[in-house]
């Protein structure tokens, strides 16, 4: 018994180890929070700082071209059959035609040596010494670039999640008025002073509301959902937003508008970047005909004999040099000219490229701030709109609980009530992308 007692404790502890590991981590955050947690965990921005330390490597490889080089080599060779040369039998006093086997040489030989090159002049690696800090800043924008997508996605999704609590809020304002009404009717009905028909049709629209919560929530749930992979959270753990956004914060932006700069924008300083390496590009080829200048230097040691301790008793012999070599380009194929060309056209696609991305930027600001006060306006009218179709219902129920108003009209109230709430909920949320579409498009989005 103390064993199955003892078996049976073990099993209970692992049990709670078990339970307790499988606990969902809480995260209460904001939005700044949220924009943290994605910059460290998201896949695509781990791959972009992945791609700066690629390029970190590349320019070591660069370097490496200014450097000298340095190699070691090391042979040792057994002949087992000396190589036999057949000299003319004339020099040992034959007939001329005829041919002497003789070999030549020892049966162990053993070298060792060590050079040296040193690159003095070559254009095309000094101009690849000028672009490591541009690659590098490349990568480092284009990085950026990819943060602020996720940024952007981040601030769309949070906003929107923070928005969808007030549609809940009026999806359960409205179950309490439908609740209100069905109790209504019931006692009503059971008074005599309308029919049952009246509590069938209150009971489906409370109905109807349940169903429009449900399916509420299971968006907002998908939508936390699509937020937690998007800031690479895991979707067991709980995610919970701390911000709200009101009206006043969706005008914010309004206060600097048309305020911009190009360069407060990371993918247009990718852009440039790109176009700078570029740049280096056409300066590469254009190296690519000058001569290259480059120095030499070898030491070798090299040992013969016919006894296997060469190593001891054989003959070394030392030989030496430094040596400097030019290499003057003449010609070859045209190849040069056409690598040059090339690049000159990318070059030229670049610039295009980027005078037309800014463009684009000023394309994206104007239709954002049109957007933006199309939303704002609109959210101001939908609130009002909402305030009034309240006060009708509110009319409307106060009327027939006193007998001066029929089921049509209370309904009818409802129902506009209804659609002027989802419209504000609409509008609101429209109000937040348009905010976060024109701090993006003008480089403010923080």
């Amino acid at each position: 018994m103390s064993l199955e007692r003892s078996t049976l404790f073990l099993g209970l502890i692992l049990i709670s180890l078990n339970a307790v590991s499988q606990q969902r981590t809480v995260h209460e955050f904001t939005l700044q929070q949220c924009i943290d947690y994605a910059i460290k965990n998201n896949a695509q921005v781990k791959n972009a700082l992945l791609d700066i330390a690629i390029q970190q490597q590349d320019n070591k490889s660069i370097t490496a071209g200014a450097l000298p080089s340095i190699n070691g080599n090391a042979n040792y060779t057994d002949y087992v059959k000396i190589p036999t040369q057949l000299l003319p039998g004339e020099f040992f006093g034959q007939p001329p035609g005829t041919y002497i086997p003789v070999q030549f040489g020892t049966k162990y030989s053993a070298t060792g040596s060590i050079s040296l090159k040193q690159t003095l002049f070559d254009g095309q690696v000094f101009i690849g010494l000028k672009a490591r800090q541009t690659s590098i800043d490349y990568r480092t924008k284009a990085a950026a670039v990819t943060q602020d997508i996720i940024k952007l996605n981040v601030y769309k999704i949070y906003y929107q999640l923070v928005v969808s609590k007030t549609q809940v809020e009026q999806i359960n304002a409205n179950i309490d008025r439908a609740h209100n009404l069905l109790h209504v009717n019931t006692e009503m009905n059971k008074n005599g002073f309308t029919e049952k028909l009246e509590v069938d049709k209150s009971s489906v629209q409370l109905a109807n509301l349940e169903t429009e919560k449900q399916t509420a929530l299971s968006n907002i749930a998908n939508g936390y959902y699509g937020l937690k992979f998007l800031i690479g959270m895991p979707q067991q753990d709980s995610l919970v937003l701390t911000d709200t956004v009101t009206e006043d914060q969706l005008k914010q932006g309004l206060l600097n508008e048309g305020v911009y700069d190009y360069n407060s924008r990371n993918d247009f300083l990718a852009l440039k970047a790109s176009n700078t390496l570029n740049e280096y590009n056409v300066k590469r080829y254009k190296a690519s005909y000058y001569p290259t200048l480059s120095l030499d230097g070898n030491y070798t040691r090299s040992g013969q004999g016919n006894n296997f301790d060469i190593f001891g008793k054989g003959q070394w012999f030392t030989s030496a040099y430094v040596g400097v070599n030019l290499n003057v380009p003449i010609f070859n194929g045209l190849q040069k000219n056409a690598d040059l060309k090339k690049a000159r056209l990318q070059l030229e696609q670049s610039q295009n490229t980027l005078k037309n991305f800014k463009d684009s930027i000023d394309e994206a600001v104007a239709k954002a701030i049109n957007d933006y006060h199309t939303a704002i306006n609109t959210l101001d009218y939908q609130k009002k709109n909402v305030a009034l179709a309240e006060q009708v219902y509110n009319q409307s129920q106060k009327k027939y609980e006193s007998g001066l108003a029929s089921t049509i009209d209370i309904t009818n109230a409802q129902a506009d009530l209804r659609v002027a709430q989802s419209n504000y909920v609409n509008a609101m949320y429209d109000a937040v992308i348009a905010q976060i579409d024109y701090l993006y498009a003008t480089g403010q989005l923080k």
